[in-house]
């Protein structure tokens, strides 16, 4: 990165220029990389602490008897300065790579799920667990009967004034009345609808369970694991690494469930260990999980 050319420039500048305009010109450019690497900590770490950056500076305020002795302190405390800043930004770049190189393996386990169960001969799931076959193609979709028909409509979609909260909610109540393919559809468009209101998390969530329900592991799989790297911090996005791991069960992949498990604990400590911690026990159970 080019910022660790910093600590050249800054020595460039200490040698070839007199020693008062030196230290006010780059006394003035440490100060605001610090108030700018203090502002890329708080974007990537928010609400978190910023323990990758405490440079221990010396207090300049104190008096001194010796001309030479200040213009050095000076000088040792930009050097100390821009050496912090060094330190931080390496801390903070190798915690960015990290987390994406976390990420990018789990995206990679489930593609690859996805295009196994996409196999008829891989994982033991046939391709209509994924994509209609070509006859399901070609011929009509079964109408369904006048007692579903009449089920369906039954279920009421409340009306409180929260356009999100209502959809939901009959989506949900279209679920619990075990009407699948009908919740499917509503979940979907409230998660894509009201992707930034609180019930999207929830909506992406039930859609998954939606799909496990129906039989649809490959497709509950996508849709779980697209909650937790889309919204990572919603309420329902720990739920969905734990149905995640349900689906990859039923796939026939239970190394990647115990995976998926383990970075729940590891992402979401206190959930695990609290409202989810029987799940994740009977997930590790399912799983096998050492």
């Amino acid at each position: 990165m080019k910022t660790f050319g910093f600590t050249i420039l800054f020595a460039s500048l200490l040698v070839s220029t007199p020693a008062a305009a030196q230290n006010a010109n780059v006394d003035k450019r440490v100060d605001r990389l610090e108030q700018e690497m203090r502002a890329v900590q708080r974007k990537v770490f928010p609400g978190g602490s910023t323990r990758f950056f405490e440079p221990e500076i010396a207090d300049k305020s104190g008096p001194t008897s010796v001309t030479k002795n200040n213009t050095t302190s000076a000088v040792s405390d930009l050097i100390a300065r821009v050496d912090a800043l060094e330190t931080s930004l390496a801390s903070l770049t190798g915690q960015v790579e990290e987390n994406g190189f976390r990420l990018k393996k789990l995206e990679d386990r489930l593609a690859a799920t996805e295009a196994t169960t996409a196999d008829p001969a891989g994982a033991g799931t046939s391709a209509a667990t994924v994509a209609p076959t070509a006859a399901a193609k070609t011929q009509p979709t079964a109408a369904p009967s006048p007692e579903r028909v009449e089920g369906v409509a039954a279920i009421v979609m409340p009306e409180t004034g929260d356009e999100a909260e209502d959809a939901y909610i009959y989506g949900y109540r279209l679920w619990d009345a075990k009407f699948f393919p009908e919740a499917q559809t509503q979940l979907k468009k409230v998660s894509e609808k009201y992707a930034n209101h609180r019930r999207g998390s929830f909506a992406q969530n039930l859609l998954g369970r939606a799909y496990l329900d129906d039989g649809k592991p490959a497709l509950a799989s996508v849709a779980l694991y697209e909650n937790y790297q889309k919204t990572p911090r919603g309420e329902r996005a720990p739920d969905s690494l734990y149905f995640l791991s349900k689906a990859l069960v039923q796939l026939n992949k239970k190394d990647d469930a115990c995976r998926v498990l383990a970075e729940m604990q590891d992402v979401y400590p206190a959930v695990a260990a609290g409202r989810l911690a029987n799940r994740v026990r009977s997930g590790k159970a399912a799983a096998n999980c050492k």
